[in-house]
């Protein structure tokens, strides 16, 4: 069989850690990224004698907020369990998890891919983070000694499982970047992967195309960048595929990510459920989730990425690309509507040219700048919404090219200046008045008669020096389209 005939059967496991300000049992402080090693510490994530756990309710409003964007049935009832295992990040020798009441079951995210694709959600659950080892290497090779800072130690957790219905690298992709949409959306998490608070494990398998039996799968781990989790499943595909035609049996196992070489390799054998010993925690009782509980977490949802970008795509007739780009971020969408309540009681026409000039501006200039001032959320600019809807406007209506334009809003974003007082304190009102352009382009048309005759001579090209001398006449001001055309129509009369 070649490689055509197999087709990839692949499934996510996500960790996302919670951004409450207390840990998910215990009192200290779960902001740990900053912190100096072993500050963040209380009596329960120490795993003291005596201690008892208490369950962070923000915790769980949070995990209820996911479920509802994933589409999830929200338990009534739902509980804790001790999941056992020994490693050293471990102080208790468990993890207080979910297992067979987990909190949200059976929903599904729409991936925003061109052929559309659903992914079931198995489960969503909470549980606590682990500590974290800092491991010292020796000079004579291998791991010396390893040190332990337990800021991280009881952070909340939420882990979201999904069927295995992913086939390609692409669809992976889409599936993240999606999940970490809405989380940020919902303000319950940053997402991001590179400081450790969004993890993602791919369970990965192949089987002959037409198959519906599920092959050996293989969990893959250490990915910390959305691009390294799809060269793992692309590599992972390829291996496997590789070892069947040989003839080799694959092995349910763990393995790692190795980002440098771009291969994956065996860690340990896969365990099951039963290996954990999975029992109920005897310290919390089970919580029931009221209904009015989760109506009142859903009515103070924001809407989300996809809903969102449909809106823009029908409402203001923003393309696929710009909606996209405008979505991407919660605060770039607040931004965009903000700029758009200047034109909310036009017709529907001149919403959908102003909301795509406003588009431009915000995915081109406003994101260029935010990149080269490391400025993350467009809120946190200087440019006022209501000021840029003003210089869009005057863009739109000529009454400034696109030069000045640009001058203009680079002193918005500086500074915050009001945009009509730096086109009039800079003197960048467009010349583009006939009466006015008309004696310019008569004076520059007569001092380059050998590039007129160029033009005439049917060397189009030379009308391009011709704009130039204008512009430079006008100091940048004219307008491009009104030159073109009156330099056009007066030597159509030569």
């Amino acid at each position: 069989m070649t490689s055509t005939e197999f087709e990839a059967v692949i499934g996510l496991e996500t960790h996302v850690q919670l951004n409450t300000k207390s840990k998910m049992f215990s009192w200290s402080g779960a902001e740990y990224q900053q912190a100096s090693p072993n500050m963040l510490v209380d009596p329960v994530s120490m795993a003291l004698p005596g201690t008892l756990p208490v369950v962070n309710k923000r915790a769980v409003e949070s995990a209820i907020a996911i479920g509802l964007a994933l589409n999830c049935e929200i338990a009534e009832i739902t509980k804790f369990d001790r999941k056992q295992y020994t490693y050293p990040d471990l102080m208790k020798g468990y993890q207080i998890s979910q297992y067979d009441e987990p909190i949200c079951t059976d929903g599904w995210l729409d991936l925003p891919t061109d052929e559309p694709r659903r992914v079931g959600i198995n489960r969503v659950h909470m549980e606590e983070d682990v500590a974290r080892l800092i491991h010292v290497d020796s000079p004579t090779g291998g791991v010396m000694h390893s040190l332990l800072d337990i800021n991280r130690s009881g952070v909340p957790l939420m882990e979201i499982v999904t069927e295995p219905d992913m086939r390609t690298s692409k669809q992976v992709e889409a599936y993240i970047t999606a999940l970490q949409a809405i989380i940020r959306y919902l303000g319950v998490g940053t997402a991001n992967m590179e400081e450790g608070s969004f993890r993602c494990d791919a369970n990965i398998s192949v089987r002959p195309i037409g198959s519906r039996e599920f092959g050996e799968k293989v969990e893959v781990k250490n990915m910390n960048r959305v691009r390294a989790v799809c060269e793992a499943v692309e590599y992972e595909i390829k291996r496997q595929v590789a070892a069947i035609k040989r003839g080799e049996r694959i092995e349910q196992e763990t393995r790692g990510w190795m980002d440098g070489e771009k291969v994956t390799v065996t860690q340990r054998s896969k365990e099951d459920a039963h290996d954990y010993r999975y029992f109920p925690e005897p310290d919390i009782p089970p919580i029931h989730i009221g209904r009015d509980w989760v109506t009142k977490i859903k009515s103070g949802m924001p809407e989300l990425p996809l809903a969102k970008k449909h809106r823009f795509m029908t409402d203001w007739g923003l393309s696929d690309y710009d909606a996209s780009l405008l979505v991407d971020q919660r605060s770039s969408a607040e931004y965009f509507e903000k700029v758009m309540l200047s034109v909310a009681d036009q017709s529907r026409n001149d919403q959908a040219d102003f909301a795509k000039e406003t588009a431009n501006w915000l995915n081109g200039e406003m994101a260029r700048m935010m990149h080269e001032a490391d400025v993350r959320a467009m809120g946190e600019t200087l440019v006022d919404p209501a000021s840029l809807a003003v210089l869009v406007r005057k863009f739109q209506q000529r009454e400034i090219n696109n030069n000045s334009a640009k001058r203009v809003f680079a002193e918005m974003f500086e500074n915050g200046a009001d945009p009509e007082e730096v086109i009039q304190r800079m003197g960048l009102a467009a010349v583009g008045d006939v009466d006015e352009l008309t004696p310019i382009i008569q004076e520059v048309l007569a001092n380059n008669e050998a590039a007129v005759a160029d033009y005439l001579s049917g060397k189009t090209t030379a009308i391009r020096f011709l704009m130039g001398q204008v512009m430079k006449a006008t100091r940048g001001r004219a307008d491009a389209q009104a030159v073109m055309g009156l330099l056009e129509h007066a030597m159509s009369d030569r």
